[in-house]
């Protein structure tokens, strides 16, 4: 069994520290579900761009999604006692989504780069059926590089009861309350994450040099200015995923903080990009 952490010290006041966390998980679905419904429904939107958007807000709502169960169960209910397996499925849907979204901005980048370097042949590069395998590549990709965790956390040895640092399920908080060898978990989790948001993160840098390579080419300054604005959202979303994701990993690693400090940083970077984005 899983204990799930809520805010030590705070314990008698977990309904009041929910409010703001619900109503940041109420805009986000509602946000995200907005942005699905307009694009299902407007044949005029049903073009790479918008679908690539379709992507990351049905993304966030899978996060949300993710998440929400297990919150509602400690700060609403009371309940911090989790199932091996629950947290298992947890923690694979919440990476799983993570690596969707990364590979949706990914995506995203690929289409910026088309756009502004190679316009003419856009609607020819980015058909609706490379889209589909665009989509279907990210998805498979996702829960690749996530089953090998859940198999193999099953062959590790567990107290009888463990104390999670968070209030949901990630990988390398599982293999860091185990009492067995974990170096092959360790390995795995290491490479899904270098083969995913490391990878996926290096392309996107890359990609964005491409982009400032050609916008300076561009002789008109106004061209040059509009060119740059159709970048500036989707850098926003990138810094948004990743920097929360940087400070929560030199904060488990170097960070010498309350342990409060910790979990308000781990429960930002999960609420607020599906916030913000739409």
């Amino acid at each position: 069994t899983f204990l799930l952490t809520g805010f030590p010290g705070l314990e008698a006041f977990h309904h009041w520290v929910s409010i703001p966390i619900h109503l940041i998980r109420v805009v986000s679905i509602l946000g995200n579900s907005i942005i699905l419904f307009l694009i299902h429904t407007d044949p005029a939107l049903h073009e790479p761009m918008y679908i690539f958007l379709f992507m990351l807000a049905a993304s966030d709502l899978g996060l949300c999604a993710s998440t929400f169960p297990t919150m509602v169960r400690l700060f609403w209910l009371g309940a911090c006692e989790l199932p091996f397996d629950f947290c298992v499925a947890q923690m694979f849907f919440i990476h799983a989504f993570t690596f969707v979204e990364s590979g949706v901005l990914l995506a995203m980048a690929f289409d910026l780069i088309i756009a502004i370097w190679n316009p003419l042949h856009y609607a020819t590069i980015l058909t609706h059926s490379a889209m589909v395998k665009v989509g279907t590549a990210i998805l498979v990709r996702a829960v690749l590089l996530n089953l090998p965790g859940p198999i193999l956390l099953r062959r590790l040895l567990f107290p009888q009861i463990s104390i999670l640092s968070h209030c949901y399920c990630l990988h390398c908080d599982l293999i860091g309350l185990a009492c067995s060898n974990t170096w092959v978990n360790s390995l795995v989790g290491l490479v899904s994450i270098l083969l995913s948001l490391g990878l996926d993160s290096s392309l996107i840098m890359l990609s964005y040099a491409l982009i400032l390579q050609t916008v300076l080419g561009i002789a008109s300054p106004g061209e040059r200015l509009k060119a740059l604005n159709t970048c500036v959202s989707h850098l926003c979303i990138v810094l948004i995923f990743y920097l929360p994701k940087l400070g929560l990993s030199v904060l488990h690693r170097y960070g010498h903080l309350p342990p409060h400090v910790h979990i308000l940083f781990a429960n930002f970077y999960l609420l607020f990009p599906p916030m913000v984005n739409p």
